[in-house]
């Protein structure tokens, strides 16, 4: 059965008037102006979107090796917020019927009826022709393009075409989330660099381990729609074992800054110190893995904490080093 089928089965399995009582008091008439604006808000997705400007500014220190020019930071914050908040309404837009099967997703804007899916696809085209603009105008081209590049791999490959195929969907859809790095240095310098190139190769194997105890934790949400996620499909002894390659690869690479010349002593004790407690908390689910503990005991949200706690004190680190050369 296709996924609209299943998506027809559900509803219609639903208790009479559910999801008619939520599209009567969502209609037009009946949604009030600032539910609207919230809604609208929630298609951008903001707590993704701090992960990434945590990721942009920083690199903006290192390739000013100071302090860069705060309207230019602002410019790129706001681009940076229109392209990412643009590929996040457009994925709703493109997900909203196993959104509205997954009961982690169930309470999005288009799932609820308080945007329509055209409100929706306009609203993110229209974020992703300002943002590019914006870009192009205000900031330079070359950090344009790889913001437009950025939102179209995310929308197209890894959306549409990766993300209900393969197993490896967030392994290379994560690229997108890697581009804002290249997005910060360029911006100041209108050119790249081997830091951003090191930087983007941190956060293409940190996206994995990150994002793979989340989906352990709501395996059973994808695995009702389809989406073959690897805790889907593997079990959590080769998921942990997966997390573990990608960990050490991780930490490795985030310490070649300082032989490359970027950064110094200070830059290198914080990745060696955050680095290796995600190690040992990576071993350690991958210890309870292998014991086959499961539910609560596996504890697979702990590494998923404090995966968005290592990239945070890691380009903090990036932001301050060149204050201590």
């Amino acid at each position: 059965m296709s996924l609209s089928g299943v998506y027809v089965t559900a509803v219609e399995s639903r208790p009479p008037g559910v999801l008619g009582a939520s599209s009567t008091s969502n209609s037009r008439g009946q949604r009030p102006f600032g539910a609207r604006v919230k809604a609208f808000v929630e298609l951008t997705k903001p707590r993704i979107i701090e992960l990434l400007l945590i990721t942009t500014v920083p690199v903006m220190f290192l390739a000013e090796q100071g302090v860069p020019d705060l309207k230019l930071v602002l410019l790129t914050c706001v681009g940076g917020y229109l392209s990412a908040g643009g590929a996040n309404a457009l994925n709703m837009y493109i997900d909203r019927d196993i959104d509205a099967l997954m009961e982690r997703t169930s309470q999005r804007p288009l799932v609820t009826g308080m945007v329509s899916p055209r409100e929706c696809l306009a609203f993110g085209i229209t974020l992703a022709v300002v943002s590019t603009l914006l870009f192009g105008l205000t900031v330079n081209w070359l950090s344009a393009w790889l913001s437009l590049g950025a939102l179209l791999f995310y929308v197209v490959v890894y959306t549409m075409i990766l993300k209900r195929r393969t197993s490896q969907n967030i392994v290379w859809g994560g690229i997108a989330g890697c581009l804002p790095v290249l997005i910060g240095w360029s911006s100041v310098t209108d050119s790249l660099s081997w830091a951003p190139v090191v930087l983007f190769l941190v956060m293409f194997f940190w996206t994995p381990p990150h994002y793979w105890p989340l989906s352990m934790k709501v395996r059973d949400d994808y695995a009702r729609v389809g989406v073959p996620m690897l805790p889907v499909i593997a079990s959590n002894k080769v998921v942990a074992r997966q997390i573990v390659i990608y960990s050490w690869v991780m930490v490795a690479v985030s310490l070649l800054l300082t032989p490359l010349g970027y950064t110094g002593w200070f830059y290198t004790t914080v990745a060696l110190a955050a680095g290796g407690f995600w190690l040992w908390e990576a071993h350690g689910l991958q210890n309870r893995a292998k014991a086959e503990v499961t539910g609560a005991r596996l504890k697979e949200m702990r590494l998923f904490h404090w995966s968005i706690t290592y990239v945070s004190i890691l380009f903090v680190a990036v932001a301050v080093d060149p204050f201590l050369r």
